[in-house]
């Protein structure tokens, strides 16, 4: 157990090491960014609480007398010992797969059809992709991203909305044939095919006049199923818009209604204390990803904001 009581501030210390070895109260003060003043303040603490001079005056500069010299010795080597362990510990991130958790509709649907423009952007970065419906927690189950769909503020992480992802009602062509369709309670006696994990949609569908809890609900593992069924005329799906987009572009799928102005999206999460380079770079590109294809390559900055899915 270390015998931290007696010994002196470690503000002191690298004060100190730092003065010792650029022979300069200045040279050590913008190294690490204090004054001239608070260098001196601390190698005088150091010679009080010692009783010896730590440094003294050489020509134009300072240099470390010899009880100073000792110490400053031990400290370049405790100091050096420190750095190393916690550059290991950062490149460590560079030799392992960068884990990313996300929802199983989500990394179907929207993630892996766009990964390979990342894996040609950077090729040395291997990824760990992690589908599941089950809360993580980032620190303790190493994961460096989570993609997750909701409200917002879970607590502990850093939250950045990625894409808008309000409720859509959709069916195909043919299951809408030759109906006269204004709103969602038109469609009441037909099938409803909706995710199994979430409640949003019947809070959404019964402000629009629908009570899934009476119609005939077939529910669904993933979101991707609930997509499939729609695109077999199975009935009128409620999903997540950002699911659907490219069914409703090459119209497979029908939007009959729309959800404007909701508070629900796609988050991106990361630990705000974790450093990753390889973790930034994919983000940025995520926020590419997300952008409008006219802005896509200007897009280099990460906005920042503050019952994930």
């Amino acid at each position: 157990m270390m015998a931290w009581r007696g010994l002196p501030s470690l503000s002191a210390l690298r004060a100190f090491e730092a003065a010792a070895r650029t022979g300069s109260f200045s040279a050590a003060a913008r190294e690490l960014n204090v004054t001239h003043a608070a260098i001196a303040q601390h190698v005088r603490g150091l010679e009080d609480h010692f009783g010896c001079r730590m440094m003294e005056r050489r020509g134009r500069g300072m240099l470390p007398t010899v009880y100073g010299q000792a110490l400053a010795n031990a400290l370049a080597e405790g100091f050096g010992t420190i750095a190393t362990a916690c550059r290991d510990l950062s490149e460590r991130d560079a030799i392992r797969p960068l884990r990313i958790a996300v929802t199983p509709s989500f990394a179907a649907n929207w993630l892996m059809p766009r990964i390979g423009s990342f894996w040609e952007t950077h090729p040395e970065v291997e990824l760990e992709i992690l589908p599941s419906h089950t809360l993580v927690d980032l620190r303790a189950d190493g994961i460096d991203i989570a993609i997750r769909y909701g409200r917002g503020g879970w607590p502990g992480v850093s939250i950045r909305p990625l894409i808008p992802a309000g409720h859509v009602a959709v069916a195909t062509p043919r299951v809408l044939e030759g109906r006269d369709v204004r709103g969602l309670a038109d469609l009441s006696g037909f099938a409803w095919l909706v995710d199994a994990n979430y409640s949003e949609e019947t809070l959404w569908a019964a402000t629009h006049g629908i009570d899934l809890a009476r119609e005939r609900t077939q529910s669904f593992a993933t979101g991707q199923l609930v997509r499939e069924a729609a695109r077999a005329g199975l009935g009128v799906a409620i999903l997540p818009e950002p699911l659907v987009e490219d069914e409703l572009k090459a119209g497979r799928l029908i939007a009959i209604v729309r959800e404007t102005d909701s508070p629900l999206a796609y988050h991106v999460l990361t630990r705000p204390s974790h450093v990753s380079v390889n973790r930034d770079a994919f983000v940025k590109w995520l926020f590419r990803q997300a952008a409008p294809p006219e802005t896509r390559r200007e897009t280099d900055e990460i906005p920042s904001s503050g019952s994930v899915r």
